[in-house]
């Protein structure tokens, strides 16, 4: 049985001050909650103020990126170690704006995964299709091959998957239970084609315009583990429903 696995991800959103309150409000609406792994990626300026707050609770901090090299002359980036050192237990890699945006490929999330399990750090690793991938019939194609190269000679733990149609990032539009379902079915298989049966053990999350009101029925479906949540992670009360979700 696959824990469910819960995680925000703010991107570039809050100060330390925001973040601070938002721990103050958050931290009694989840203090009881079991049987769910919860995780937040804040901005790097708050990873410090959140690894504070959350010290001795049941949540998870994780970063939002990380570059594959150990130190150096690589400025502005931020290595694995340093998240390791700051409290990290997970960090993000391959998100579709990283893809999209700052030109990452699939070569380079393999090298990050690789450099971010050395020092013990626990990878969300993000796949997905645009819209116009999704309308000419290549989902699967581009999920196969996403999967194959972000996780070429990567060992089958420390990792979770998360699958988020690029269509429904921060549009309001979500994919149908069906198209998860379907699209997470797929993933399972393919993971199951490396890994034989460790497979069943690794969790693959929706990302995707999840909210409080979408929440029960997307983790409905058998092969949805979980979500990675953006805009609705901003606010505490909206994050705990999602977390405490109403289970089928």
């Amino acid at each position: 049985m696959r824990t469910p696995f819960i995680s925000a991800n703010w991107k570039m959103n809050k100060t330390v001050d925001e973040t601070a309150a938002f721990f103050k409000d958050f931290i009694p609406l989840v203090r009881d909650t079991e049987g769910v792994d919860i995780v937040i990626a804040p901005p790097f300026t708050s990873l410090h103020t959140a690894a504070t707050m959350i010290k001795g609770t049941n949540i998870n901090l994780a970063a939002q990126n990380v570059y594959f090299e150990d130190k150096g002359a690589f400025t502005g980036e931020i290595s694995p170690v340093m998240l390791s050192d700051i409290g990290c237990s997970y960090v993000i890699i391959g998100h579709s704006e990283r893809r999209q945006y700052f030109g990452e490929t699939d070569e380079v999330v393999n090298k990050k995964i690789k450099a971010s399990h050395k020092y013990g750090l626990d990878v969300i690793m993000c796949i997905g299709e645009s819209l116009q991938e999704r309308e000419t019939g290549k989902t699967f194609e581009v999920l196969k091959r996403q999967v194959a190269l972000g996780l070429k000679d990567i060992p089958a733990t420390n990792i979770v998957i998360a699958y988020e149609p690029i269509w429904a990032i921060g549009t309001g539009k979500t994919a149908t239970t069906e198209q998860a379902q379907e699209a997470h079915n797929f993933i399972r298989r393919e993971l199951a084609s490396l890994y034989g049966g460790a497979s069943e053990d690794i969790r693959i999350l929706y990302g995707g315009s999840v909210t409080p009101e979408n929440i029960d029925a997307l983790m409905g479906c058998p092969d949805v583990d979980g979500a990675l949540v953006g805009g609705a992670s901003l606010k505490a009360e909206s994050f705990a429903r999602i977390v405490n979700f109403k289970r089928s």
